[in-house]
């Protein structure tokens, strides 16, 4: 059987295993085929090294047993081979057994032919049975693997086709699935979950037909994102598809983010289909349609709405038999308000498991040193026993003296450290302050963006070392980095949005940075931006109109990023900061830009379907590509003065 990690997560060693008629396709279409999938990065068994004997060696049926795909290549002599015969038997056995895929490709011969063993497929077949004809149960389980096999979903290339097209398409649904079925990043040190992963899999019960939802509920900080993650890992093989839908109560609110998400639901469930369903509503008609046959797996967490799951996952019968639905919240009473009875509550951590995950982040290691176990105690005392809290606090001490451990948990204790904030706090306190800018540029403006991008488009003059933020953030366990995407924690984002409110809690236009669609429209509007506004984001509740005057802008001298998600701005620009960095606004009505603006620091021009045709004589060429690996948009027929 193929290893499992410590969350109970099968572990292929192979993404695909190939099973062929070597005399027929070897050197043709399996080899062209191989070398598809190598070079898209798939990692494909291919036995072209082992050695034949009587039976199918040790080697090869574990090569089997550790593919998460086995694709069947049907030629015209595939059945007069033993050997093949046999791996169709083990594939099968593995399918049943382990939930592994399979896919026949029929190479120029009539799937009905490998289904009923007939025509040139059948007379191939009769010579090998004529050899086995004193192992009549051998021959028989031969036949039914033949038939079952070519009863499965697959594809058939027919004389005339074109082969480099044909792989192509089978190569880029190989990929989608791989990509679908690629294991989440669950934690560092995924302490404790083993127990919270078997509980909620019971209550799961994968092996019953009906289609069943289940919430998972707890407490900010307390791990259920990583509860579910893990619990996905572990059972998402077993379903036709699926589905892990992150961070719906923020991605939910911006226009079109119901849509977004129910478009991305049916793309990964359908095996990357592009279907653009236009409105939320033909979006709920189109989920019942194309998955209530289908068994699925659909995680949607931190869900905060009760019109998020209606518009998501109305109901159990919009799935089909044997489909899970999974509910991460906060709120126990939305999960009983759309009917959920079926709710895991997420427990904190016992002593030595809350012991040994701050012992590994602290000392990277699973207990205290000699001297730090009283200090361990505190520290977790003063956590909470909170994973989120243990993380931080312990990643915080890590490499500091007792004197310091003492000091830190002597001014911490009491009141003031009864809250999770507090503990976040502390993480906060302690950064230099280069990279206290860093991560508040990435609470209010750069979440889950591409980690190259965003250093791209922080360095600067006065930070030119953007990537080492970054990477001490990482140490820090303040954000991490997964597929390369820059990921942090909803309370860690708030904390970073609370701290930029209170530079001026009541006009905004003296804070840093600018997000929450109230506070943009009134200093835009009022004329009220200083220049201590780095950035801008605009993300209105609903497209609406923003008219502006010439001096909108006229303050903020230092503004580095403009955002604009959705608002049409209407009025005079009279005024466009030299110093930004950052230009994102799609859509945008204006014609040109002011003649006067010296962009020399501009990193970022990004403005899709703006009807922007000229740029000023301020504006050079040589400012457009000051850094190479950014892409810029704009019309084609722009001109440059």
């Amino acid at each position: 059987m193929a290893p499992f990690t410590n969350t109970g997560t099968r572990s292929w060693t192979y993404d695909v295993f190939l099973s062929f008629r070597g005399e027929e396709t070897r050197t043709n279409f399996t080899d062209h085929l191989y070398h598809a999938l190598l070079r898209k990065g798939i990692n494909t068994f291919i036995d072209d090294q082992l050695i034949r004997g009587e039976e199918i060696s040790p080697a090869l049926l574990k090569a089997i047993e550790e593919s998460r795909i086995s694709i069947i290549v049907f030629s015209e002599n595939y059945a007069s081979s033993r050997w093949c015969l046999d791996e169709l038997v083990k594939i099968l056995q593995c399918k049943e057994l382990n939930h592994q895929m399979v896919w026949p490709v029929f190479y120029k011969v009539d799937p009905s032919h490998v289904r009923k063993q007939t025509g040139t497929f059948g007379a191939s077949f009769a010579e090998c049975e004529c050899k086995f004809r004193d192992n009549l149960e051998r021959v028989l389980k031969w036949r039914e693997a033949l038939t079952e096999a070519a009863n499965l979903s697959g594809w058939h290339f027919k004389e005339g086709e074109y082969e480099y097209n044909f792989i192509s398409k089978i190569v880029e649904s190989i990929s989608v699935h791989v990509l679908s079925c690629t294991y989440l990043h669950v934690a560092k040190y995924p302490t404790g979950l083993q127990s919270s992963v078997r509980d909620v899999n019971v209550i799961l019960d994968v092996g019953g037909n009906r289609c069943c939802m289940v919430g998972i509920w707890g407490t900010p900080g307390i791990g259920k994102t990583t509860v579910a993650k893990a619990v996905y890992n572990s059972i998402a093989h077993k379903f036709e598809s699926s589905c892990f839908v992150d961070n719906v109560r923020e991605n939910s609110m911006s226009h079109g983010g119901l849509l977004q998400l129910q478009e991305r639901i049916l793309r990964e469930t359908l095996g990357g289909k592009e279907l653009n369903v236009f409105s939320v509503d033909r979006g709920i008609s189109v989920i019942k349609q194309r998955l209530s046959l289908k068994k699925v797996l659909l995680i949607l967490d931190d869900v905060d709405h009760l019109d998020q799951l209606n518009k998501l996952a109305g109901a159990e019968s919009w799935f089909g038999q044997g489909s899970r639905v999974i509910i991460t919240t906060r709120d126990r009473g939305l999960l009983t308000r759309h009917g959920i009875e079926l709710i895991y509550k997420v427990r904190k951590l016992d002593y030595q498991q809350a012991l040994e995950l701050f012992s590994l982040n602290a000392f990277e290691m699973n207990a205290p040193p000699d001297g730090y176990l009283e200090l361990a105690e505190r520290a977790i005392a003063c956590a909470q026993h909170l994973p989120l809290g243990l993380t931080l606090l312990g990643s915080h001490l890590r490499n500091q003296s007792m004197e310091h451990w003492r000091a830190k948990l002597d001014c911490q204790e009491g009141d003031a450290f009864e809250s999770i904030q507090s503990i976040l706090r502390i993480s906060y306190d302690a950064l230099a302050d280069r990279v206290k800018q860093v991560f508040l540029d990435i609470a209010c403006f750069f979440k889950g963006q591409n980690k190259d991008y965003v250093m791209q488009i922080l360095q600067c003059k006065t930070l030119k070392n953007a990537e080492d933020c970054i990477q001490e953030l990482v140490q820090k366990a303040i954000i991490t980095i997964e597929d390369n995407r820059i990921l942090m924690h909803d309370l860690l984002e708030q904390m970073g949005k609370d701290i930029v409110h209170e530079e001026s809690p009541t006009e905004p236009g003296e804070r840093s940075r600018l997000w929450f669609h109230e506070d943009v429209s009134h200093v835009l509007r009022e004329n009220t931006g200083t220049n201590k506004i780095k950035g801008i984001m605009i993300k209105l509740p609903k497209p609406d109109e923003l008219h502006l005057n010439a001096n909108s802008f006229s303050g903020m001298t230092n503004l580095c990023f403009f955002i604009n998600h959705n608002a049409s701005l209407y009025g005079e620009f009279g005024f466009v900061p030299n110093k930004l960095r950052m230009i994102d606004w799609g859509n945008c009505e204006l014609q040109s830009l002011p003649s006067n603006i010296q962009l020399n620091e501009l990193v970022v021009f990004n403005m899709p379907n703006s009807c922007i045709r000229q740029l000023g004589s301020g504006f050079k060429v040589h400012t457009l590509f000051p850094c190479v690996g950014i892409e810029f948009f704009f019309r084609k027929d722009l001109v440059l003065n």
